[in-house]
Order: C-alpha cells, then structure tokens, then sequence
C-alpha cells in the first residue's frame, strides 16, 4: 500500500530521528499537517514539496534540481519558486538548477550557464534587483539577452 509521508522523506534515516527530521522538514515545505497522508493523495505542487522536504532533510552542501517544475501549472509554480527562494536563503546549499525555463532561471539563479553542443556558451550574472522583481529593466534586458541568444524572438 506504501508509507505515509514521513517514511517518503526520511527514507533511509532511521524512525526514531527520522520520523522528527521528516516532520521538521514537511513543516518547512507548509505539509506538516500531512505527515501521515499517502503521497498518492498529493497533488503535483504537494508532490514537489514533499520532494524538497526529502533533499532537505539530509541537510545537503549541494542541491541538484533537474527541471523541477516542468509538470507544474502557471500558479504552483510561481509560488513554488517563492518556496524554493525562501528555502534557499534559510539553508544555503549550493544548487544547479537545469531548466529550459528563461523567467525561472532568471527569478531562481543568480548565475546562468547557457549550454550548446554539450559546452558552456554563454555565462550570464543575474543582478539581484532581477531576481526580485520580473519588471525590473535589468530582469528585461537579461531576458531579451537569453531569448536572442537561444534564436526566440522576445515578446513585445
């Protein structure tokens, strides 16, 4: 039948510090009310939570994220870019983050690589007024920057 959410993100630790780390963590990604729920009772957003919440738990100096919202719709991934944000300033771990996304890396990096042909083409620096707010005549720039260099024409 599987385990309940606990189990999912202490996999691995044993139950006795496992299950207050697990509980710990859950409250920190807004699930701690769902400590013993099933993970097939989670919706997508809850279900990248949760798998936060796991990476988390280990307290991790490097944290990879491999196009971690693609599944998501519009809304949940904004606000799980403001959870992530928060969870980064709290425990900052080094992350690579990989995403197809230009708005994303733009509001969640504070370094873009762009990749072609398996090799580092373009190295960007994300002002952090950018990072901060998708209006900001820096967050623009660095976004045509990204869309020309990726052959996309920017939107007017």
């Amino acid at each position: 039948m599987g385990d309940p959410l606990w189990r999912n993100v202490a996999l691995g630790l044993d139950d006795k510090t496992g299950k207050p780390l697990a509980k710990a963590a859950l409250e920190e990604v807004g699930l701690g009310s769902r400590i013993d729920d099933w993970p097939r009772n989670l919706s997508g957003g809850q279900a990248q939570r949760v798998a936060l919440a796991r990476a988390l738990v280990r307290v991790p100096r490097l944290l990879l994220l491999d196009e971690p919202f693609a599944a998501l719709d519009a809304l949940t991934r904004i606000r799980m870019h403001a959870l992530v944000r928060q969870l980064l300033e709290r425990h900052r771990p080094g992350v690579l983050l990989v995403t197809h996304d230009v708005d994303e890396a733009i509001v969640l990096a504070d370094r873009i690589l762009v990749m072609r042909d398996g090799a580092i083409a373009s190295d960007y620096t994300v002002a952090p007024e950018a990072a901060h707010n998708r209006a900001h005549p820096a967050a623009e720039t660095l976004r045509a920057q990204l869309l020309a260099e990726l052959g996309v024409a920017a939107e007017p």
